[in-house]
């Protein structure tokens, strides 16, 4: 259990995993004692009401436990089964359930329980003298929807177009970023779009609101809302409501990520995106993050980037730019790499992006 308290505008925090009476007791008095070391920012309790009891736990994640133990074991066969691989690191199946019950003395009741499965493999593959590492994550909100032969194919997949990979000349290519590569930077992006960030004057694009600043075909939106995401929730960490929030329409800022706190600070709406475990302080988090899908790409000549390395060293989150070393493929004459179909994985040591 994790407590907010807040006591002359000043806000803190404690929690307990004992919950007797001396150990709640305990955490209270610890809560207002951490609050009196903080500033005074006018802080305060948004109001709210009852918001019920939701349960988004589909059925499907109930499967027996040997059927779970046989997806493992036929994800890890069909991984070792290959020649290029040499070892295999990790074959898994995890799920996770959670309920959060939320209440304040200002009106919020409510809680939900909500769940997802995963698979899970990372081999290590070896051609020649050419050795690569890699992984692939299959998510669901239940168990039955997850396919380990898929998850086995598409990890052989990925892992295995990168043997025999070759350093690419320095130059200036045109790029593709695939699924994975693009969420990778919109999550860096992320930073830019905190109230956080505008509350601590860290966010370039503070007085951008309403402004294009990206290319038209981009489009982000937080949808908590979406039937069948992984991060759906009725309400955020404060009972805020859940609703979808466009951040970025047609490349123009239209809003940022906001709970109580935040918005009253920057004199923004608050958007409903407060996040915290019981254990930590309120912060701002997305949900479902949706970039919607453009006009697609074509890609006569140039490469497709797979991978980008080391990207919480190398990128700044205030200033945006991002420098990484990374993986891709050679796209030559309209098709993959070379002539022979084993040296189609090119590093690509200079695909990087500002």
């Amino acid at each position: 259990m994790g407590v907010r308290v807040v006591t002359d505008g000043r806000l803190g925090y404690a929690s307990s995993e004992a919950l007797d009476d001396a150990s709640l007791g305990w955490m209270l008095d610890e809560a207002i004692v951490n609050a009196r070391l903080q500033p005074a920012r006018g802080a305060g309790l948004p109001p709210g009401g009852a918001l019920g009891r939701s349960d988004l736990i589909p059925e499907g994640i109930s499967a027996v436990v040997e059927a779970k133990g046989a997806a493992v074991v036929e994800l890890e066969s069909v991984v070792v089964a290959d020649a290029r691989v040499d070892a295999r690191f990790m074959a898994r199946y995890a799920e996770t359930e959670t309920e959060a019950v939320l209440g304040s003395t200002s009106g919020v009741d409510g809680g939900y329980r909500k769940a997802c499965a995963m698979l899970m493999v990372s081999p290590v593959m070896k051609r020649g003298d050419s050795v690569k590492r890699g992984w692939e994550l299959d998510v669901a909100k239940a168990f039955h929807p997850l396919d380990p032969t898929r998850t086995s194919q598409q990890t052989l997949e990925c892992v295995g177009r990168h043997l025999g990979a070759t350093p690419l000349r320095t130059g200036r290519y045109d790029s593709v970023f695939e699924p994975d590569v693009a969420d990778t930077l919109v999550r860096l992006l992320l930073f830019s779009l905190s109230g956080k960030s505008v509350a601590e004057g860290k966010a370039r694009l503070a007085a951008r609101v309403g402004q294009r600043f990206a290319r038209d075909l981009i489009t982000l939106i937080d949808d908590p809302t979406l039937a069948d995401g992984l991060a759906s929730r009725p309400f955020d960490a404060e009972g805020a409501p859940a609703r979808r929030t466009p951040l970025i329409e047609g490349g123009a800022l239209r809003s940022f990520l906001h709970d109580s706190d935040t918005a009253r600070r920057t004199g923004q709406a608050n958007t409903g995106h407060g996040l915290r475990s019981y254990a930590s302080a309120l912060g701002v988090g997305p949900s479902n993050l949706v970039l919607e899908a453009g006009r697609g790409a074509a890609l006569d000549d140039g490469v497709i980037v797979t991978y980008l390395m080391g990207v919480h060293t190398g990128a700044n989150p205030i200033t945006g730019d991002v420098s990484r070393q990374g993986l891709g493929l050679r796209v030559e004459g309209g098709g993959l790499g070379r002539s022979s179909a084993s040296r189609s994985a090119s590093t690509c040591s200079s695909c990087s992006s500002a």
